[in-house]
């Protein structure tokens, strides 16, 4: 029995054995085959600077220069609207009418009241000045042209109050009418005919200015950096352009012309703002769109060429050769184009040893054949 065993734990020790050694060996035949096959040839190219104008992308958002809630000044029965929703309107425009005639009778009365007091005031006049013919003939005493002189004065009194009252009156009929302060595209009406309005209720509408438009954006504050160091200065206007998100490029380019003076702690950005022109009223607020801002001053940035270039899931990358002439996967961001070159944002610096031939038999740290070296 115990014979038996023996046979057995030899036969395994002896198969292991063997499957180990003929492993071995097709590994020694693999590493020489590799050694003899020829290293494959590739063409090098040196990275370059050139000289190139920034630009820097970002999510925005297209908002009214002017946005106004159409809110009521008095109390009162809305009766008639003067407009479609969604209607462009013009500044001084009448929009509502709040029921007037509680407002036309205050005028009333208070217009007959200054002209009751202006008869007044014209009678006391005419007494006053009889009375100072007379006292300075010693006809009547002193005090009695002082107390017709302190009525006059009185009634001067009561009328410029009168007066005040009736424009005042005047305003508030005035208000009535719901006119439009600014020119835009008005909004939903909120408040439908004859509802009950006043000044502390909700909006009537809300109209939007349309043209120019802003386009606001959060720029990642190492691009506001790279921007300043571009330029050299923040204080200038600059060319934005934006693109709506199925990639069609807005026609008129806008001007950067306002950041903000902080960045934001939660998001680690600075709100930078576009003005466009939008005679086609093509630009609607609220509208999400990709905004592109471009530097005034080129600056020496590191180019590699197209082909160059190979992607996966990972992202771009090329490969460069170490100092070893080994090729290496490096891993890139770009910047957009310049000509038949991609704009290098990060992974690659001038100098760098990229292959832009041959690419295809390249595996890393497998040696590579240098053909030609640019």
């Amino acid at each position: 029995m115990k014979k038996n065993i023996i046979i057995v734990l030899l036969a395994i020790i002896i198969a292991v054995l063997a499957r180990f050694g003929y492993s071995y060996y097709n590994n020694y035949k693999s590493e020489q085959s590799m050694k003899n096959r020829k290293s494959p040839e590739v063409t090098v190219d040196t990275v370059k600077d050139a000289d190139i104008i920034r630009s820097f992308e970002a999510p925005g958002r297209v908002t009214s220069k002017y946005r106004v809630d159409v809110v009521a000044r008095i109390n009162g029965y809305l009766q008639k609207s003067y407009f479609k929703e969604g209607d462009f309107v013009n500044a001084g425009q009448t929009l509502f009418l709040i029921e007037p005639a509680e407002y036309s009778n205050a005028s009333s009365v208070a217009k007959a009241d200054v002209a009751n007091l202006k008869a007044q005031l014209t009678y006391a006049e005419k007494q006053l000045a009889r009375a100072k013919d007379l006292v300075e003939k010693d006809y009547i005493a002193k005090s009695q042209y002082d107390n017709l002189l302190s009525q006059r004065d009185s009634l001067k009194a009561q009328l410029a109050s009168a007066e005040a009252k009736y424009s005042d009156s005047n305003r508030n009929l005035s208000y009535t009418n719901v006119k439009a302060p600014v020119k835009g595209r008005v909004g939903i009406i909120n408040v439908t005919l004859g509802n009950f309005v006043s000044q502390l209720g909700a909006p009537l509408t809300t109209i939007y200015s349309m043209d120019p438009m802003y386009v606001t954006f959060p720029l990642d504050a190492s691009d506001y950096n790279a921007l300043e160091n571009a330029d050299g200065t923040l204080k200038q206007t600059r060319k934005v352009e934006i693109y709506f998100p199925d990639g069609q490029k807005y026609a008129f380019d806008g001007v950067q012309d306002f950041h903000d003076n902080k960045i934001d702690e939660s998001t680690g950005t600075v709100t930078m703002r576009g003005t466009f022109k939008n005679p086609d009223n093509q630009l609607l607020h609220g509208e999400y769109v990709n905004v592109k801002l471009y530097s005034n001053k080129p600056v020496k940035t590191p180019i590699v060429p197209l082909v160059a270039v190979q992607e996966n899931q990972a992202g771009k990358y090329v490969f460069t050769i170490d100092d070893k002439n080994l090729p290496q996967i490096t891993y890139i961001k770009v910047n957009g184009q310049h000509g038949d070159n991609w704009i290098i944002k990060e992974g690659l610096k001038s100098g760098d040893k990229v292959i832009i031939e041959g690419i295809q038999k390249v595996r890393p740290n497998m040696p590579v054949t240098i053909k030609t070296v640019n």
